[in-house]
């Protein structure tokens, strides 16, 4: 109980410290601290205090003493030099650091004589994977890739091994940092020979066993790893069969879940299927945080689903491209709007010209190009819309479309996709005719549009429900105590009122009587 204490205190500590600006825990006190959580996690089996472990890694890697911080907490945790699992961790760490003395270990083991069982919990696998974990992390800060994924490698292997579910968030995120450092290996994907692909039988492998194992953590992980490396090469039907073959976990966490839904949407955005594609991406969207380190992930879903919305039809909301965190990443999309929703055709191609490196490294690019039809079926509705008869030669005046042919060909596809469905083409004397326009409230896209929301809203409600957390059976007591007190109770109040009957019984014979 004192140490559940003194890790709330630290941790409460650090956090406000760092929101004052004020002193700062030290480095080494706060891996110390994240060894105490580990070992509590392990006690209880409650994977919520590694996710508190986990959550300071960001914290840490930004500190400037992090490598000297990380050997001391390798000491900490393994006193001893000929220990096989702090000389693998000591190994990735610079030699400044190797070579430093061990002072505070051996203060750490003097301070603990006579208590034996505390250097033995701190010296558990979990810690030891702990402890990967954040050699991986500096292991990618320093663009030490090739050392990195190699030392990756033997410590999820290492990981498999235990079948410990301790064990599960740990495992996950050494898959996570596994896959970043082969993404950065030469030659880079899309090449068919980049390392990535060679990586793929040890992900399958590792989604069978936390299928078998029920980990929910590493299949969730593991599952968005391999739509990413499908993906990151453009193997788009492999990713679909990995999706329908598969199920994701409903238990998986609320980050793994956004990722999930990313990665399906620009899979079914590229098969064509639009309408599930903005489903997805509406999701994540909407799930994920708008604040933080999870900025990037929101503004690359945003220009995702930006690019859907376009495809089908639909103009995004101008709020959107409003709003401070996403206003500077949309510029250029704001300008992709503005285009297609005029129908200009030639300002679409200047804009896409002009920011094609952008749209390439956002992925977009080749979703843009398929806008080229939809600028063209968008000018011809506004024209549809503004003149009730127009000639062909306008038409091609007013989009930059090459000849005359060309314009009848547009406008004969627009009216048979129905996107002008009240018009007809005047051959003979080369016009596009237009009638009055139907009613859009007397069809049904206000009531759909309305059930979208609704259902959207209601399965909001329904995670909201699941995520909730109920009392186990350690209550169980109470309520058995509960149940008796209330039926103590009504014994009570059945007593009283019996009490009352009997005392109205006498008091109406005597009045009988008199």
């Amino acid at each position: 109980m004192a140490d559940k204490m003194d890790i709330d205190t630290v941790n409460g500590e650090q956090k406000e410290e760092e929101k004052t600006g004020g002193p700062v825990a030290p480095t080494e006190k706060i891996i110390s601290t994240n060894f105490a959580l580990i070992n509590q996690a392990v006690d209880s089996f409650d994977p919520r205090f590694t996710l508190r472990a986990l959550r300071s890694i960001a914290t840490l890697r930004k500190r400037e003493d992090f490598a000297q911080a990380l050997g001391a907490g390798i000491r900490q945790a393994f006193p001893k030099e000929s220990n096989n699992a702090r000389r693998v961790l000591e190994e990735m760490l610079p030699e400044s650091v190797r070579q430093q003395q061990n002072g505070s270990a051996s203060a750490s083991v003097a301070e603990t004589n006579g208590k034996k069982d505390e250097v033995e919990v701190v010296e558990i696998a979990e810690v030891w994977a702990y402890l990967g974990l954040l050699v991986q992390v500096y292991l990618l800060d320093t663009a030490s890739h090739q050392a990195g994924a190699t030392f990756s490698l033997n410590l999820v292997d290492k990981l498999r091994s235990f079948n410990r579910r301790t064990m599960d968030p740990l495992g996950s995120k050494a898959y996570l940092y596994l896959s970043l450092f082969h993404e950065n290996l030469a030659p880079l994907p899309p090449s068919p020979q980049s390392p990535v692909l060679s990586l793929r039988p040890k992900l399958l492998a590792a989604l069978r066993s936390a299928v078998i194992r029920n980990d929910s953590d590493t299949q969730a992980a593991v599952t968005v790893l391999l739509l990413r490396n499908y993906i990151s090469t453009a193997d788009i039907t492999q990713a679909d069969l990995l999706v329908a073959q598969t199920q994701f976990p409903a238990t998986a966490a609320n980050n793994q879940v956004c990722r999930y839904l990313y990665y399906l949407g620009r899979i079914r955005a590229i098969q064509l299927a639009y309408t599930e594609a903005h489903s997805n991406l509406e999701a994540a969207t909407r799930k994920s945080p708008t604040t933080g380190a999870a900025v990037g992930f929101y503004q690359q879903a945003t220009k995702m689903l930006i690019v859907v919305e376009l495809l089908m039809g639909d103009i995004p909301d101008r709020a959107t491209f409003r709003l401070p965190v996403l206003e500077k990443a949309l510029a250029p999309y704001f300008k992709l709007v503005q285009a297609v929703r005029v129908g200009d055709l030639g300002g679409f191609v200047k804009c896409v010209d002009v920011n094609e490196g952008r749209f390439r490294a956002d992925g977009t690019y080749t979703l843009i190009l398929r806008l080229r039809q939809n600028v063209i079926k968008t000018g011809v509705r506004m024209l549809s819309l503004s003149y009730s008869r127009i000639s062909l030669r306008d038409i091609c005046t007013r989009l930059s479309v090459e000849s005359e042919e060309s314009a009848e060909y547009i406008t004969a596809k627009a009216i048979r996709d129905s996107v002008i469905p009240d018009s007809r083409l005047d051959h003979e004397n080369g016009y596009l005719v237009t009638t009055s326009g139907r009613d859009v409230y007397g069809s049904t896209e206000p009531s759909e549009a309305f059930h979208e929301r609704i259902g959207a809203l209601l399965g909001m409600r329904d995670e909201c429900v699941r995520a909730m957390r109920y009392p186990g059976n350690r209550n169980r007591e109470a309520g058995i105590e509960a149940q008796k007190a209330r039926e103590r109770e009504r014994e009570l109040v059945g007593e009283v009122l019996e009490a009352e009957d009997e005392e109205d019984e006498e008091m109406g014979g005597g009045m009988d009587g008199l």
